[in-house]
Order: C-alpha cells, then structure tokens, then sequence
C-alpha cells in the first residue's frame, strides 16, 4: 500500500481524497494555488505544496509543478480527482516515466476511452450498442450533410476531446448544419485545442444514465449499478440519484451487462463510468466513458455503502476487487450547490460567503469544502457543495432532500438552492417523468 498520494486537484473532491487517505494511514500532499490558500483541502492535508498563481494552466494544469510537488515531498502515488488533468494520458505517462503510481487507468486505456470517435470504434468492436453515425472524424461540412441525410434529422455534433456540453449543437434540418458545423468547430478549437468534430443521430427525449464501474489489475470487472443524470442544463449535470426510475430489473441486467463488457474488452484498470443515452422505449446506445472518479460518486456509495475512492486506491496498489455486481439497497440524490444566480441565467457568483450552514440528520451527506468567511475565487468551476440525501424509496428520499434544502444556509453569494427547492417540488420531477430536456422548460422565475 501507498506511503504518501499527493492530490492533483483541489476544493471538494481533494478533501474528499484526503479524508479517505487519513483513514486508511495514508499521508496525504494538497496542492494549491495562491487563489485556494485558505481552502480546507490545504488545511486538513498532512502537506501542502503552493504550485503557481490562480491560473489553472499554471497551477492545476501544470505537469512540471506538479511533479515537482511530488519530488519535494516524496509522494509514491498522484490521485488525480476529476477535472484537471484526471483524463490526461500524457500526465500518466509522466507518472509511470518517474515511478510515481497514477491512481487511474492505464495511458492506453485514457486514450482509447477519451476520445470519442476511438471510444465509438472499440465498442462497437466490443460489441456495445452505439448511436448511428460518422464512422470517425467528419471530413467536412459537405460529409457531414451526406451522413446526416442517410441517417435523418435531427443530428448532434460533437467535439471529438469534448466534455461539458462544448462543441456541441444539435442539428434540425440541412440549413442549420453549416453554421452549426462552423460554430462546433469554433467551440472545440477554443475549449480543447482540437476541433475534430463526429456526428450521431439525435435521440430525442433521452434518459442519461451511466453505470459505475470498477476493474482491477488481474482483468476482473464489476457494475456498481446506475445513476441517472438526466437532470441538466445545456449538459450540465445538476441532479443524479441512484436507483433511475426509469429503470426496470431486465434494463439494469441488460446496461450492466454492457457496461461490464466494455471494460472487459479494454481490459479496465480503476474505477470508470460507462455512459449511455436512453431513449423512451428503453432502447440504449454508449455515448461515452469517463476515466475517472465522477462528481457524483457519492451517489453511488450511499446506496451500496461502498468507498469508491477506497477502491481506486486499492485497485492502484494491485489488491483485487471482491464481490461481484451492485444492486442498489436504497434510494440517494444528489443535488449540486453551485455558486451560481438560477434566476439569472445560471450565472456564477463568485464571493466571500458571509453565513453557512450545512444541512445534517439521518441520511443527509454534505460534501463541501467551504465554510462562512471563505471567498470563492472566479477562476475555477462554481460548484461549492453536493447535498446528498439516502432514504428506503424515491418518495422519502426526495422528502428527506426537501428538509435538508430548507436547512442549507449560504449568505454573501447567490446559489441553486433555490433552484434545487422548486425542482424537488415540481410534478414531473417527483413522478420520474423527466428527460434531458426537462429544464427546457422549467419555471425558473422568481
């Protein structure tokens, strides 16, 4: 087992780390920005490394300073988090270069499931159903109008390196897939650096629901059941919870199924999340794989009771996983505190937070990193905290969630509480009768 991991990351999820690192006597190395030095993920750290200005390229980002981090401090294994540079093939290969042990998959396994179109090609050669479309990268806008007349409107452009909703439009007719195209590519040139672009057929009123997965180091992989993120905005999760209720005993077999043979096939170190889109008559395609531990673990480890982070360091030193599929025991959500104005268009408030309080009792989990006399920074993502509610059913959970949105306190910044409290009391929400369009229309007036 590791000695020492140093957490490549920072705010919610690199407390998280270092909580599960203290318990299992492990030391553990925060790093930071100038912006996070009063961050509880700096203070509860047995050591902290400041590792540049509040710039991500030259903090967060930076492979140098990172590694650099690592050598001064001795560290024999790097946690990446999510974000960053958990995805970064390149960064593994640093790790793997100096004999540092990178709490994740394989450089080749990053590479085959990061990029899209390659992600597509290996399941389908793996047997996974996938969403019609290019076969690789479309060429130009005349290939793409040629594609998207055989498989019929509407089409979805993708970003082939993209990720939260970037270089993505949808596509209705042949007139709007010139300026679309060019904006995609526009989009994916700016966010990612690549503007490789691939077009699939639009399911429409789709479920997202993607399956937890772990796979050690002797080929055995494992589900840990699903979550369903069908709650967002311009693909932008703002709501998961484990068990879907769309889902049925004979879906979840047949999801699992593949989401275990696409870890199978690649042979799939760590802990992985197998996406796919849903559409109404239960019909799912693979839409994409994160390498990685996701924002909505938690999620997932209230309803199996099961430390996914234990298990990835696990994995990492070469124990074996135990068990075979999850089934979830109880009913969890999570709601996203971002610091961000709902009645505003989202948009993010950055601050210093006068009053928190958090909301506690019988099956509530806060997963934050801030406290009242914090100033979140501008620089970096809006989320602040994940409220995570368990309960026997879905009806007591979202009760449960309700109280507990009725108890979390922020003051000095605006923040999707609201948001979360008209969600949780809203109809369609409460029936499970929602799609990834759902906010489309959603009342968000104050």
């Amino acid at each position: 087992m590791f000695e020492k991991i140093l957490i490549a990351n920072r705010g919610e999820i690199a407390l998280r780390i270092i909580r599960t690192c203290r318990e299992m006597g492990i030391k553990s190395v925060a790093v930071y920005s100038t912006a996070d030095r009063e961050s509880l993920h700096v203070r509860f750290a047995d050591e902290a490394v400041c590792i540049g200005p509040p710039s991500s390229s030259e903090s967060y980002l930076s492979i140098p300073k990172i590694m650099a981090a690592v050598e001064i401090t001795n560290a024999d294994a790097i946690h990446p988090g999510y974000g960053f540079l958990s995805e970064n093939a390149d960064f593994a290969e640093v790790c793997a270069e100096y004999g540092i042990k990178f709490i994740g998959p394989t450089p080749d396994h990053i590479r085959k499931m990061g990029d899209k179109v390659t992600a597509k090609d290996t399941m389908i050669k793996a047997g996974v159903p996938v969403i019609p479309g290019s076969e690789g990268l479309v060429k130009d806008v005349k290939h793409a109008i040629k594609i998207a007349t055989e498989i019929g409107y509407p089409v979805i452009l993708k970003a082939t390196a993209g990720g939260g909703g970037k270089g993505m439009r949808i596509v209705w007719n042949e007139e709007e897939l010139e300026p679309n195209w060019d904006m995609a590519r526009q989009e994916a040139r700016a966010s990612f650096g690549n503007d490789g672009i691939y077009l699939e057929k639009y399911i429409e009123e789709p479920r997202h629901i993607e399956f937890q997965i772990a796979g050690d180091q002797n080929g055995n992989v494992v589900h840990l059941s699903e979550r369903d993120c069908s709650i967002q905005r311009r693909h932008q999760k703002l709501v998961e919870e484990c068990p879907s209720p769309f889902m049925t005993p004979e879906l979840r077999e047949k999801m699992g199924k593949a989401a275990v043979l696409a870890g199978s096939f690649i042979k799939y170190e760590g802990v992985g999340t197998v996406e796919f889109l849903v559409d109404k008559y239960r019909n799912f395609y693979f839409m994409e794989m994160n390498t990685r531990i996701q924002v909505e673990h938690p999620v997932t480890e209230e309803v199996i009771d099961h430390d996914l982070i234990k298990e990835q360091i696990k994995i990492a030193a070469g124990e074996m996983i135990t068990g075979g599929d999850y089934l979830p025991a109880a009913h969890a959500i999570e709601c996203r505190i971002n610091a961000e104005d709902p009645f505003n268009n989202f948009r993010p408030s950055p601050g210093k937070i006068l009053s928190f309080h958090s909301s506690k009792g019988h099956g509530v989990r806060v997963d934050t990193h801030v406290y009242a006399g914090y100033t979140i920074p501008p620089y970096y993502d809006s989320m602040i905290a994940k409220l995570i509610c368990r309960a026997p059913t879905r009806e007591e959970c979202i009760t449960k969630m309700e109280r507990a949105l009725d108890e979390f306190i922020i003051e000095g910044v605006k923040t999707t509480v609201p948001f979360h409290k008209r969600l949780m009391k809203d109809e369609r929400f409460r029936s499970g009768n929602f799609h990834t369009g759902f906010l489309n229309d959603f009342n968000l007036e104050e």
